[in-house]
């Protein structure tokens, strides 16, 4: 049902879309990151924690039925995440100059929009779901941030576990299934149009995240904002939808949910709990994600933002200057987001009538 109007956008933000077994996607990669980092956490290495919260990402591409294509996806996902995440490690090592803060806010820039360019068509022609490089920006550029990470052999070997174990975590559903374990879905050949298209998306996604990242640069930089590549991210969000109402309102419920995620986070960070319960409370906010993300994207962003904050406070603490710095991220990034979607709307427009003229 469309929701048009300024009654329907309020209504949209308590709306739940039709649910698709969202609780067992929510267990599955609830478990897929809390099991990990427990380990981390038992044997004393947090510092590869980074590699294996992006590696745990794979378990986000398992919306799809059927065991076999369950795999398929994910075994693909995990193989683009792993070359994402070496990448990383060679760019924060050999290209990154960590000495030169503002020398080195460029860079991450330049560097992950390339990223975000070449992700969005590489997960455009390996089929995954969810589309696009938002995952892969954010993976990208917190590891390439980086000045001092894990050895890379210890760093690689943590993203790969986590990887294979997502992948077993989105196949233990197949025991005692066995007959349905081989029963797949041929994916058809993509047409011209598709392949057009997807190339297209991808340039979008070099426009708006580099834009973002720019404009984060140079206004974020003047007020005291950090984490660059947060804007990047939140930019490239309204680039997934159907139409242009329903991505503009994505990017929105980007910010809004940002905002009240905060208190979330506020409560957090007042209590101050141990290691442990943040790993816990990584897990659960992890669960309700997923069971959201599709139904209603301004709930699911009220637990995004203290999953994502938690992330990169474990380690050093929580704080509030990560707040400040996701909500001035946030605000920059969905700003270029939902403009570049509605100027890419009306140059769509614009070519459509130019065609139009030229047959006529």
């Amino acid at each position: 049902m469309k929701q048009s109007g300024p009654g329907g956008a309020l209504k949209s933000l308590i709306t739940l879309g039709p649910a698709r077994k969202d609780h067992w996607v929510g267990l599955r990669t609830g478990i897929g990151i809390f099991a990990p980092l427990i380990l981390l956490l038992a044997i004393n290495r947090l510092d590869l924690m980074v590699f294996v919260v992006f590696g745990a990402f794979t378990g986000v591409y398992g919306r799809v039925d059927g065991y076999w294509n369950r795999l398929r996806m994910q075994l693909r996902s995990g193989a683009l995440f792993f070359a994402v995440i070496a990448l990383a490690l060679l760019a924060s090592h050999w290209w990154i100059n960590h000495d030169d803060p503002e020398l080195k806010s460029w860079q991450l820039v330049g560097a992950t929009t390339l990223v975000a360019g070449a992700c969005s068509v590489a997960a455009g022609f390996l089929r995954l779901r969810p589309a696009g490089s938002l995952f892969h920006i954010f993976a990208f550029a917190a590891i390439a941030s980086i000045a001092e990470p894990a050895p890379a052999g210890q760093a690689l070997l943590a993203a790969a576990a986590t990887i294979v174990f997502q992948i077993v975590v989105g196949a233990s559903g197949a025991i005692g299934q066995w007959a349905n374990v081989w029963q797949r879905t041929a994916l058809p050949p993509l047409s011209g149009n598709v392949k057009s298209a997807i190339w297209w998306e991808g340039l979008f996604y070099v426009l708006t995240a580099g834009a973002a990242g720019a404009l984060a640069n140079t206004v974020g930089s003047r007020l005291d904002a950090g984490h660059n590549y947060w804007a990047m991210v939140a930019a490239v969000v309204p680039l997934v939808g159907h139409t242009t109402r329903m991505r503009v309102r994505r990017g929105v419920h980007r910010v809004l949910g940002t905002l009240v995620g905060m208190l979330l986070m506020a409560a957090l960070v007042l209590a101050n709990p141990p290691v442990l319960v943040l790993v816990v409370c990584i897990g659960l906010l992890q669960f309700m994600t997923e069971m959201l993300v599709i139904r209603n994207y301004f709930l699911a962003q009220i637990f995004v933002t203290p999953l994502a904050l938690i992330g990169v406070s474990l380690v050093s603490g929580l704080s509030t200057a990560v707040m400040y710095d996701r909500i001035v991220e946030t605000l920059i990034g969905s700003a270029v987001g939902i403009l570049g979607v509605i100027g890419g709307s009306l140059f769509g427009r614009l070519l459509l009538r130019i065609r139009g003229t030229r047959t006529a």
